[in-house]
């Protein structure tokens, strides 16, 4: 709820703009009262209008945003959500000042990541608004392959060379200092181009005007090249804690650097995308409000198929024990949670072991010393387990006892010896280790446990 209050309008017509909800907004919107409209968000922040616009939907959000200010819009669409700005490029395009201006006031990184959301002929036709200098540059970022660092890197920064002098490098940040997208750090460069150093504001402060560059440099940095994975970003930026680092090509000369903002934003699509995995769906790159039914459907149909002819499986091993069941019913009273069991201990091996490897704590090679370690802790659990469900069974069927406690135990290890070695098997194949979902875990444990339950009843009870 927002709280400050216009009061250039009269009394008869003042709106607590701070105080304005999304409801509000869409009603002034709806009965078309635009002057209201625009005096109602004439004092809100950038960020907060971008908030609202995202709650609105397309129609709308294009109709407040086109009642902006063009320096105001432009500097709104920044805070917006890639989502949104997409929906807005498109409603916007027979606005192509509007849209010139938006495109060309956006950082190049964000700008290229919005292009990649949009239609490839859409895309072409918004490179053709831009001027010659920013169509190179969107050009440039855009032939990098997807998911490269080369896609994320801005060429807004500040290079200087070994043999400046202090004065001479402070003189050169004051004209071109605007143009950087970050500050802290420059970009040491010979005369070829290519990346020597990176040196610290503070350390070009504290030096004498007539040292050189040169004179205060360590030789020690952290790069990254165009063309490597974007997860090979977020291993470097974690080990070397920097806010932005250089990006080269194959032979160290410097094209541009990569901030830690966009390396969040690749983090967090990297977790939502292990998310959907982890639950047996289809990677969602759209808010599930604005999504379509059949998008939802499309996304999550295909391994809910896959799983039910898996499940079938189950059921066919339990048929094959039919005369097992008949002659101590008993035994299903306690299949539930057997089977559960081995299904909960692999989800929570699986779960671990795809966490550690995206930190970089586990790699392939440790393979085996997990599955040894998971299973030590899992004998331990299924011993504990095994003598809870003993206990139970004591009071419902005694004559079981034996079956349920060693059945406990083997599901146990299972479980997690197919929690732990899917993730790893997975990777062997080329995929992602996440693609070891829950949902697959606990069908493969359903039916090692069915058949493990009662191979041993009809072993041990005949």
């Amino acid at each position: 709820m927002l709280n400050r209050e216009v009061s250039c309008m009269p009394d008869s017509e003042k709106i607590m703009t701070r105080e304005i909800d999304i409801d509000t907004l869409r009603t002034l919107i709806e009965e078309r009262e635009y002057r209201k409209l625009r005096q109602a968000v004439s004092v809100l922040e950038p960020f907060e209008l971008a908030g609202l616009i995202e709650e609105l939907s397309s129609e709308d959000a294009s109709i407040l945003f086109r009642l902006l200010p063009h320096d105001l819009a432009s500097e709104v669409f920044h805070h917006i959500d890639v989502e949104t700005q997409t929906d807005l490029v498109e409603t916007l395009n027979n606005n192509k000042a509007l849209l010139a201006k938006l495109l060309e006031d956006m950082n190049p990184d964000d700008r290229t990541e919005l292009f990649e959301e949009l239609p490839g002929d859409f895309a072409k036709k918004l490179l053709e608004i831009l001027t010659p200098a920013e169509r190179l540059v969107a050009i440039k970022l855009l032939a990098y392959p997807e998911n490269s660092i080369g896609r994320l890197m801005t060429p807004d920064f500040l290079a200087i060379k070994q043999d400046f002098s202090i004065q001479e490098t402070l003189d050169y940040i004051r004209e071109h200092g605007s143009k950087s997208e970050v500050m802290n750090v420059l970009y040491v460069t010979d005369r070829k181009g290519k990346l020597v150093d990176d040196v610290r504001i503070r350390d070009l402060l504290l030096a004498a005007p007539d040292q050189t560059v040169e004179s205060i440099m360590d030789n020690r940095f952290a790069s990254l090249k165009a063309a490597d994975d974007q997860e090979t970003a977020i291993a470097v930026f974690q080990d070397s804690g920097h806010t932005a680092l250089p990006v080269t090509d194959s032979t160290g000369f410097l094209l541009g650097i990569v901030t830690v903002d966009d390396i969040l934003d690749v983090i967090e699509e990297e977790n939502t995308e292990d998310f959907h995995k982890l639950a047996s769906m289809a990677n969602i790159d759209m808010n599930p409000l604005n999504a379509g039914v059949t998008y939802l459907y499309r996304k999550r149909i295909l391994w809910l198929f896959a799983l039910v002819f898996m499940n079938i499986l189950s059921g066919a091993v339990l048929a094959s024990f039919e005369s097992t069941i008949q002659a101590v019913v008993s035994l299903v009273f306690f299949m539930p949670l057997l089977i559960a069991s081995g299904g909960n201990t692999g989800a929570q091996s699986a779960t671990l072991i795809i966490r550690s490897i995206a930190t970089g704590d586990v790699e392939t090679k440790d393979w085996f010393r997990l599955v040894f370690k998971e299973l030590g802790v899992a004998l331990l659990l299924g011993l504990t387990m095994g003598i809870g469900v003993a206990a139970v069974a004591s009071i419902r069927a005694p004559e079981i006892i034996l079956v349920v406690s060693l059945s406990m135990v083997t599901i146990v290890l299972i479980g997690a010896l197919v929690g732990t070695t899917l993730p790893f098997l997975f990777i062997k194949l080329g995929a992602d280790p996440a693609t070891a979902s829950v949902p697959l875990i606990t069908c493969i444990a359903d039916v090692t446990g069915i058949l493990v339950y009662f191979t041993l009843a009809t072993t041990l009870i005949g």
